[in-house]
């Protein structure tokens, strides 16, 4: 099965953050789901960000050994795409033409370019559509797992 759904760095972030116990539950329920069925990808910065914020940024942060060993586990259940040339490229001209930050144009050019068509994640505009690419708020209080998972 090929990913239908890309995973932006908070989804993941918030499935270790018991300090927002609700944003806790929902991304396990939203992680599980997605790896259960096939259809969810993360990239490479993704995991990047996700090391960084579990080891420095959370109430309860990880050991660098226990963040070392949930990456291991993403790389080996997950779809993981790789940050290109094109990639660069493609979230520079997101910078330009939407008015991205440089990082969250990243995560747009990685869905865009890999013809993904959904991105879970907290941090754009609920149901702005760029390009073909549509970003859902899996936090939201209307959101419903079962709308883009079967």
């Amino acid at each position: 099965m090929s990913a239908s759904i890309f995973v932006d760095t908070n989804v993941l972030v918030y499935a270790y953050d018991r300090s927002e116990p609700q944003k806790q539950l929902q991304a396990l329920e939203v992680l599980d789901r997605l790896v259960t069925t096939g259809v969810g990808a993360i990239s490479s910065q993704v995991l990047s960000e996700f090391f960084v914020a579990v080891t420095r940024k959370i109430a309860a942060p990880l050991t660098v050994d226990e963040a070392y060993e949930r990456i291991k586990n993403y790389l080996q259940s997950w779809i993981v795409l790789d940050l290109t040339g094109m990639v660069v490229l493609e979230a520079a001209r997101g910078v330009r033409d939407h008015q991205f930050n440089f990082w969250d144009a990243q995560v747009w050019a990685v869905a865009r370019l890999n013809q993904i068509p959904v991105v879970f994640s907290e941090d754009f505009r609920v149901g702005m559509v760029v390009e073909g690419v549509r970003f859902v708020n899996p936090f939201a209080e209307d959101f419903q797992l079962e709308e883009w998972v079967a």
